[in-house]
């Protein structure tokens, strides 16, 4: 199955504003996405960068989100993302993706 993820300040493969980067005020933007399947226990939201010169980088890492939860808010507090990834392996039931550019 998959998720439908969307953000009101930028579309699938459009320009993140500066305002959501380092070279901005460094938030999270709003994120919204479709409900998960039946027999979601809880939600996990990852941010990472793929054409980071180093390789994949990953920014942020939410989980244990409620799994009625459909939106986060713009400017999710920095020690609520962990750096990190957990393992996650077998319990994936639906997965989305949203790709937002930057340039400086």
């Amino acid at each position: 199955m998959t998720l439908e993820l969307t953000s009101l300040v930028f579309e699938d493969g459009g320009n993140i504003p500066s305002r959501f980067t380092c070279d901005g005020a460094d938030v999270s933007p709003p994120l919204d996405w479709s409900d998960p399947p039946e027999g979601t226990k809880s939600l996990a939201l990852i941010c990472d960068d793929p054409d980071a010169p180093m390789g994949t980088w990953v920014h942020w890492v939410l989980h244990g989100l409620a799994a009625d939860r459909t939106t986060l808010r713009e400017g999710v507090p920095t020690d609520a993302a962990v750096e990190g990834m957990r393992a996650m392996r077998g319990h994936l039931l639906a997965n989305g993706q949203l790709v937002g550019k930057y340039q400086r």
